[in-house]
């Protein structure tokens, strides 16, 4: 190694942490996602409210955190310091503030601010004790002041939660199928929220195009557009963008009789199996196309005609793949994956958590109305709730979604091992089945992912480790990326 690049290398790790994408992606999570969280899950309506009252609502309004504290028992509270954490046995983390306000009839009655939870603050982020402090202040307050950070202290243990390695969602690719009728197969996975929905598209030997996705069990994909508002079969011709392609033709030849977006919604239902009278099938299907079809790109009426501009780039997508003018996807290339780093592991447990205190209080609100009182909201929110579930899966490393081995204790042999497991990249392929191609050192792994550090025996390939210089860019807003692009010469269709 040169010295240059000595000099270069001291000089990136004196201004970036090795846990540099973690430190961000927690920050992006209590700065940004946490409000997101709450407006996903803003108005709250309980089913049983008090006689003389036509309309009652819950409203969440802002979320904060502030900076890590802890409880005496004589009830005073005072910041709490790492190293104090690890001694007492403690969990090193901050109270989460949240403002509520309850709506009778439309007017706003009470608003307070309270307490729901505690929430684990990752050390040297933002919302850190340690953080900005120097050399000397480091030793002074106990800690090493050549650890990184980017861990979390929990009744005592250091725990860190490992980087996942995921299929992109909302990218479509297509696959050669091992098994079923149709050779080709498409696949999305659609996320948003709370929702991450398979959608599969395939062709089946009568030649017609079949998508599949939640209750939805292979519909032709043509109805699915005209259901969406796209009825004219020389729009759905022009979309597609393939000429005169056979394939195209036969599919809309097979659905003339189907001229607007009722007649096309009420076939869907049909074969979904809502018997009920036409127009609350119509009703129950809408919804679930606005749900459940493609969510990622939004789930009200307003969005469905892009959904069908989208279906009919997908559709010509599969079609070019099948006739073998475009290749299949590669599953295993980095540009197809996404790592989901502590922030978003944290987010996903949070949002079902936050669902569940939710309905925690309903039952409580509910069960006080029957007896013939109105509580106030203050009493019925248990704050211990929602800390204990988070505490319970950080401390078990048994995450929502069934996944296991999230959270991991910090393994502290040496120095060296410590930094490795911080920069640990897990995927969720088992480790008892083949799986060669997943296993395998790929080109795009290149500068990304270290091709050396990796296990023997049954996990090698599927554990692997970042490389030192990597760094994971977040999630950007789309005007930033549209502005940059707009820059570089990109114009707007009309």
């Amino acid at each position: 190694m040169s010295k240059y690049s000595k000099v270069l290398i001291q000089k990136y790790f004196e201004e970036n942490s090795i846990v540099k994408s973690s430190l961000n992606s927690f920050n992006l999570f209590i700065d940004k996602e946490l409000q997101k969280i709450i407006d996903e899950n803003k108005d709250i309506e309980p089913t049983i409210i008090p006689p003389n009252v036509d309309e009652f609502k819950i409203k969440l309004d802002k979320i904060w955190v502030t900076k890590p504290e802890i409880t005496e028992a004589d009830g005073s509270k005072r910041a709490i310091y790492p190293i104090e954490a690890r001694l007492r046995k403690l969990s090193y983390s901050a109270p989460i503030f949240i403002e509520i306000s309850s709506h009778i009839n439309g007017v706003q009655k009470e608003t307070f601010k309270t307490q729901i939870g505690n929430m684990p603050i990752m050390l040297k982020s933002n919302y850190c004790h340690l953080e900005g402090l120097n050399y000397k202040e480091l030793i002074e307050k106990g800690e090493d002041p050549d650890d990184s950070g980017g861990y979390f202290i929990i009744n005592g243990t250091e725990k860190i939660i490992v980087n996942i390695e995921d299929l992109a969602s909302n990218k479509f690719m297509v696959e050669e199928a091992s098994i079923g009728i149709s050779k080709y197969v498409g696949k999305i996975f659609s996320e948003s929220g709370s929702y991450k929905i398979p959608h599969q598209i395939e062709k089946l030997k009568d030649g017609l195009f079949y998508i599949t996705f939640t209750r939805v069990k292979r519909i032709p994909l043509i109805v699915i557009i005209k259901a969406l508002g796209l009825t004219k079969d020389e729009e759905i011709m022009n979309f597609v963008d393939l000429k005169d392609n056979s394939e195209v033709i036969i599919n809309l030849y097979e659905f003339l009789d189907i001229k607007n977006e009722e007649d096309a919604i009420d076939y869907v239902a049909k074969r979904v199996g809502i018997t009920q009278s036409r127009d609350i099938r119509l009703t129950r299907m809408a919804e679930i196309l606005d749900k459940y079809l493609l969510p990622h790109l939004g789930t009200d009426k307003k969005d469905r005609v892009m959904k069908s501009y989208n279906l009919c780039k997908i559709l010509k997508k599969y079609i070019l793949v099948s006739n073998k003018k475009m290749d299949t996807d590669d599953k295993d290339n980095y540009a197809n994956k996404r790592i989901k780093l502590p922030g978003d592991m944290l987010a996903d447990l949070f949002r079902v958590n936050l669902k569940v205190l939710i309905g925690d209080f309903l039952y409580n609100f509910q069960r006080i109305v029957k007896r013939g009182k109105f509580p106030s909201i203050k009493v019925i929110i248990r704050e211990k709730l929602l800390t204990q579930r988070i505490y319970s899966s950080m401390a078990t490393g048994n995450w929502v979604g069934g996944r296991k081995g999230i959270s991991q204790r910090i393994e502290r042999l040496n120095f060296l091992q410590t930094q490795s497991h911080l920069q640990r990249v897990v995927s969720p392929l088992s480790s008892s089945q083949e799986n060669f191609e997943a296993r395998a050192l790929h080109p795009t792994h290149l500068g990304r992912l270290c091709p050396s550090e990796t296990p023997e025996g049954t996990n090698i390939g599927l554990r692997k480790n970042l490389a030192l210089l990597a760094n994971i860019t977040q999630e950007e807003n789309e005007e930033k990326v549209l502005s940059s692009l707009k820059m570089m010469g990109l114009e707007l269709a009309k």
